[in-house]
């Protein structure tokens, strides 16, 4: 457990309040969580429109929802293992230092991926995505724990900072929405090389924004001073993950591990997988003539398709049946586009409000309840209750509400991250913080958690059918929503009862 604390004076604070450098401190912070969320959850809007224009197939066609999890999980992976490296990297080298370098890689990896015209190369920058935001996490919390050495301070600064990153999620949804709004108008502009001006590209590109700020404040932000002096002065000890499993540290490790896991496997498997390819068969009326009309130009392509394979290829007839079929995807992809993606967007505004909310209670529970494992049963509990009541049943019988049950969801999944933010910094020495914390958030968290969207949509839903005729019967969008139901009740029940293995930070002497 760590007895490393800031010394006092580390960053100048006063009574009467902040100073300048202070506030500068938690804009950048505040604009880096920000944007965090912003690039990761532009995945759930634009994956399915994006697999289902790379892979040339209508958006509810199955190999778009394998390519969902696949796309999930592998980004996820790619941003676990580099991250994990990064958190060596940040106790080498220094938070600040690094914290801004993932920020750059963060913001212009989505601009390229805009442009992808293969899914390799989107698969490729959306890990470039991935790896930036993860290192950025972990070297963003850990610089705000050195810079405020004040136990109060330091707690409101990184819960309060943490809140932005939900604001992330409200603001990339908005985004997206006015752009599908300007491309339903037909007012995109052309992009160059004959890409096609879809909206999931714009959104994307609008990856780079983080950059402008970052690169206007990074003159006047000090790297973490305690950090700095120990480094010069060689009394900070080297980085090692053997260390983290040493006789002091291992529960701590393993536990905050696996709860970290069970944090991402509720978002990733549950809210994530359910926004991309659970929402588009919502059993409400306004969609119901929009997936009719993709199910007749579905049926309508599995047919030209039966029909070329006993054609000679380059014939005219052939040829025809080829044009027939590509304005068959151009019209399922407007009806996506107008159609379905709007309730997608509708339904992710409604879970990042509910993760902001989280993120704000949080905030407010950290000043008033001493015990942190109490802390994250809060939001444990209920969110046990609410997983099973809203994906069994709400969504079949009360699809009307179903927005609002994720909402909560939101609330109780999304909030888990912030307090990782702030635990983790307080139970890992200095010289193994950004080590140790990217060990919780990457191994945990992003590797293996976010493994659960595979799980969701490659090997849950596929085979439910084998359990009961009744869930044959579903489509792909209901089985993919029963899926994830499960595993977020999963990942929650596990959660609860690994929380009272969570070790209890150390007391911070001379601070209340």
């Amino acid at each position: 457990m760590s007895s490393d604390l800031p010394p006092a004076g580390a960053t100048p604070e006063t009574k009467s309040g902040l100073g300048t450098t202070q506030w500068l401190v938690l804009t950048v912070a505040a604009i880096g969580f920000l944007f965090d969320t912003y690039e990761l959850l532009m995945t759930p809007l634009v994956l399915a429109p994006a697999l289902s224009e790379l892979l040339g197939v209508p958006p509810n066609h199955p190999d778009v929802t394998t390519w969902v999890g696949r796309v999930l999980w592998i980004t996820a992976v790619c941003g676990g293992v580099f991250g994990l490296l990064g958190g060596m990297l940040i106790d080498r080298f220094g938070r600040k230092t690094v914290m801004v370098a993932s920020i750059f890689i963060y913001s212009f990896s989505p601009v390229l991926a805009g442009l992808s015209t293969s899914l390799e190369w989107l698969l490729f920058f959306r890990c470039a995505t991935f790896v930036g935001v993860c290192v950025e996490f972990v070297a963003a919390v850990t610089w705000l724990a050195e810079l405020f050495p004040d136990k109060r301070t330091r707690e409101l600064a990184i819960g309060w900072t943490q809140a932005f990153a939900s604001v992330g999620g409200l603001l990339v949804t908005g985004v997206s929405a006015f752009i599908t709004k300007l491309a339903n108008e037909g007012k995109l502009p052309e992009l160059p090389g004959g890409i096609s001006s879809q909206p999931w590209r714009y959104t994307l590109m609008t990856g780079l924004l983080p950059a402008i700020p970052i690169a206007l404040l990074l003159p006047f932000v000090p790297e973490s001073q305690v950090w700095k002096q120990r480094k010069l002065a060689g009394t900070l000890g080297r980085p090692s993950f053997r260390e983290l499993f040493s006789p002091a540290l291992a529960r701590t490790t393993i536990v905050a591990t696996l709860l970290s896991a069970c944090a991402y496997a509720a978002a990733f498997g549950t809210l994530q997988a359910t926004v991309t390819q659970g929402v588009p068969g919502l059993p409400v009326e306004r969609l119901d003539e929009p997936r009719k009309e993709m199910g007749k130009l579905n049926k309508a392509n599995a047919a030209i398709s039966k029909q070329l394979l006993d054609m000679e290829k380059g014939s005219d007839k052939a040829k025809e049946l080829n044009k027939d079929f590509l304005g068959n995807l151009k019209a399922m992809s407007k009806i996506n586009k107008e159609k379905i993606q709007p309730e997608r967007e509708r339904v992710q505004f409604l879970q990042e409000l509910g993760g902001l909310g989280g993120r704000i209670l949080l905030a407010l529970a950290l000043g008033y309840i001493v015990s942190r494992r109490r802390i994250l049963q809060l939001f444990q509990v209920p969110g046990l209750v609410t997983i099973p009541l809203v994906w069994f049943w709400v969504y079949f019988q009360q699809p009307e509400y179903f927005a609002w049950g994720v909402f909560l969801a939101g609330v109780f999944t999304v909030a888990q991250f912030s307090y990782f933010g702030e635990y983790l910094p307080k139970v890992f020495p200095m010289h193994l913080r950004g080590t140790g914390g990217s060990f919780a958030t990457n191994v945990g968290g992003r590797m293996f958690g976010t493994s659960a969207a595979l799980l969701t949509t490659n090997i849950l839903a596929p085979n439910l059918g084998s359990l009961s005729p009744k869930l044959a019967a579903l489509n792909t969008f209901e089985k993919v929503t029963i899926a994830a139901g499960i595993v977020g009740a999963a990942v929650f029940a596990i959660g609860l009862a690994l929380s009272f293995l969570l070790p209890e930070p150390p007391r911070e002497e001379g601070h209340g």
